[in-house]
C-alpha cells in the first residue's frame, strides 16, 4: 500500500511539474522512451527517495524445494502374535505414546496352555534322561551293558535336549520366560509388549477378534529418527551435496524455521524427473507427524559479489533495471542482469561496472518508474 502510495504522490508530482514544460515528440508523431527524470528537493523528500552505494555481499545461492515428513523402515514397527489366539484386551488407541516393554494387550488361546505344559514335561522328562545317560555311561565304561543299549540312552537325552530348546524358544517368542516358567504359573493368557518407544499410527483389531499369526495387530512410530523426505528435481540433483544446511518450514507455521542437513539424496529419478533427499532434522519439531507437508531451502552454493537491496530492483518489460544517480535529484534509468537473492539483497550479474562509485536509489524506485512513464506518454 505504501508503494503504491508513492508512485500516485510522485506520478502527481512530476505531472504538475511538467505540465508547462516543452514536450519532446518525435517526426512520426510517437512519444520518446525517457531513461533520465529529473526531480526537485521537494519531490524527492516527498517520495521519500534514498540512495545508497553498490555493495559487496555473500549471496547464498538456495534451492527452494518441498516434501513430506517421513520416518524409516526401522522406526516403523508393526505389531503380531506369532502363535496367534484371540485379543483379550488392549487400551491403544492411534496417537497414543508407548513405551518399551509396556503392556499393550492381552492375548489368550489353548494352544498357549498346551506349549507351556509341554515344555514343563519335557524339562522333567530330560532331568530323567540326563540321568538315566550318566548310569548307562558309567555301566559301558565297565563293560556292563550293551553298547546298544548306552548309545540308545545317549540318542534319547540329546533329543529331549532339542525339544526342550525348541519350546524354550516358542516361549521366548511370545514373550514367556521359559526360565521363570512352573506348573504353578501356567496360563491361558500372555501379555503382548511393545517393542520400542514411540506412539501409536494404527490399530487393526479390536478386542475378541482372532488373528492370524500374519496379522498385524498395531501399527508403532518411534520419531526419534524422523526427517524430511524433499524432492529435488532433475535441473537442480546436480547441486545437492550430503551435509549441505537446509532450513524447513510447515504450513501451519511457515514463520518458524527448523535447521537440517541432507544426510543422503537417491540417484534414481522417477517418472516425475524428480529425487528425493533425506534430510536429518538438526532442531527437532515437536509436533512432526509422518505425512506432514513442508517447504524447505537448501544452501547449494555461496559467492561474494556486488549486490543491491531488492527494492533497488525494477522488473519492466521482462528486463531488470535500476536508477542511478547522475547529478542531485537527477536520475538515470539502467538496465542490469541479476542472479540469486539472499537476505534482502541481490546479486549483480552484469551492468555493476558502470555502477561502481555511484549511488543507485535503494527504496521506492517504482514511484520513480511510474513518474518516468507518465511524463513520456504525455
Amino acid at each position: 500500500m505504501n508503494l503504491i502510495v508513492s508512485i500516485i504522490t510522485v506520478a502527481s508530482v512530476l505531472l504538475l511539474s511538467c505540465a508547462g514544460a516543452e514536450k519532446n515528440v518525435e517526426s512520426a508523431g510517437e512519444p520518446v522512451e525517457k531513461t533520465d527524470i529529473v526531480l526537485s528537493a521537494t519531490q524527492v523528500e516527498k517520495a521519500k527517495i534514498r540512495t545508497g552505494p553498490l555493495e559487496q555481499r555473500t549471496i547464498r545461492h538456495e534451492i527452494i524445494v518441498n516434501g513430506v515428513v517421513d520416518v524409516p523402515p526401522q522406526n516403523m514397527v508393526s505389531v503380531s502374535f506369532p502363535l496367534g489366539g484371540y485379543l483379550r484386551s488392549t487400551k491403544l488407541l492411534p496417537g497414543m505414546r508407548v513405551r518399551q516393554g509396556e503392556v499393550i494387550g492381552i492375548m489368550e488361546e489353548q494352544s498357549l496352555v498346551q506349549l507351556q505344559q509341554d515344555y514343563l514335561i519335557t524339562k522333567a522328562r530330560l532331568e530323567y534322561l540326563e540321568k538315566e545317560y550318566e548310569r548307562q555311561a558309567t555301566l559301558n565304561a565297565d563293560k556292563v551293558n550293551a553298547e546298544k543299549v548306552f548309545q540308545q540312552a545317549a540318542a534319547d537325552f540329546k533329543s529331549q535336549k532339542v525339544m526342550l530348546k525348541s519350546y524354550a524358544e516358542k516361549l521366548r517368542l511370545i514373550g514367556i520366560d521359559p526360565e521363570k516358567l512352573t506348573e504353578a504359573s501356567i496360563s491361558r493368557q500372555v501379555p503382548l509388549y511393545s517393542p520400542t518407544n514411540g506412539y501409536v499410527s494404527r490399530v487393526n483389531v479390536n478386542v475378541g477378534k482372532y488373528v492370524q499369526p500374519t496379522d498385524v495387530l498395531f501399527e508403532l512410530v518411534n520419531p526419534d529418527d524422523i526427517h524430511a523426505a524433499l524432492t529435488i528435481f532433475e535441473k537442480d540433483l546436480g547441486k545437492i551435496r550430503i551435509g549441505q544446511k537446509v532450513k524447513i518450514n510447515f504450513v501451519d507455521d511457515p514463520a518458524k524455521e527448523y535447521s537440517g542437513e541432507v544426510i543422503l539424496f537417491n540417484r534414481n529419478v522417477d517418472e516425475n524427473r524428480a529425487a528425493i533427499a533425506h534430510c536429518h532434522f538438526l532442531t527437532h519439531p515437536g509436533q512432526l507427524l509422518p505425512g506432514m507437508f513442508l517447504n524447505a531451502r537448501i544452501e547449494a552454493s555461496q559467492s561474494d559479489g556486488p549486490a543491491l537491496p531488492e527494492e533497488a530492483i525494477l522488473r519492466y518489460q521482462g528486463k531488470t533495471y535500476v536508477f542511478v544517480e547522475q547529478s542531485p535529484n537527477q536520475f538515470h534509468m539502467q538496465e542490469v542482469t541479476v542472479g540469486e537473492a539472499d537476505a534482502g539483497y541481490v546479486s549483480i550479474l552484469t551492468g555493476s561496472e558502470t555502477l561502481r562509485e555511484k549511488k543507485v536509489v535503494v527504496n521506492n524506485a517504482y514511484s520513480l518508474l511510474g513518474g518516468l512513464k507518465n511524463v513520456s506518454e504525455d
